[in-house]
């Protein structure tokens, strides 16, 4: 996703983009990841996790326009909720962070939550429970 793509794309509050741009520059790691597709049925396939450094500046560009904004980059789907002052459902927390994630937590998965607040760093989940090896660099 381009710097331009994304600020154009963010003017409503239920956007959507699926165009790939600079942003998406392909590197990171080819890892051999085990799925699922029934209980006999489970292949390696290979699959590209992103360099974690784009991941982070693709987060925060979008952190920074504060809206609601979903698409894909690295080949992946990507989502991300601004916070909100109420608190979530059964919550102790003050208010709702804001959050973005990449990926599929099944295969592989990144996820970021400004739980201390919009201008603190946000706490960062990787998961990648299924994948076997890494294969390579690219």
């Amino acid at each position: 996703m381009s710097l331009t793509k994304l600020s154009e794309s963010s003017t409503s509050d239920t956007t959507k983009s699926s165009s790939p741009g600079a942003m998406n520059r392909l590197s990171g790691t080819i890892a051999k990841v085990r799925i699922t597709i029934d209980p006999e049925f489970r292949p390696y396939v290979p699959v590209l996790i992103p360099d974690l450094d784009a991941v982070r500046a693709l987060a925060e560009q979008v952190h920074q326009q504060n809206k609601y904004w979903q698409g894909e980059a690295f080949g992946w789907d990507v989502e991300y909720h601004p916070s909100r002052p109420e608190p979530p459902p059964h919550s102790k927390m003050q208010f709702t962070p804001a959050d973005f994630w990449i990926g599929d937590a099944t295969i592989w998965g990144f996820s970021m939550m400004w739980e201390r607040g919009d201008d603190k760093p946000p706490v960062e989940t990787v998961s990648d429970g299924n994948i076997v090896e890494e294969l390579q660099p690219v």
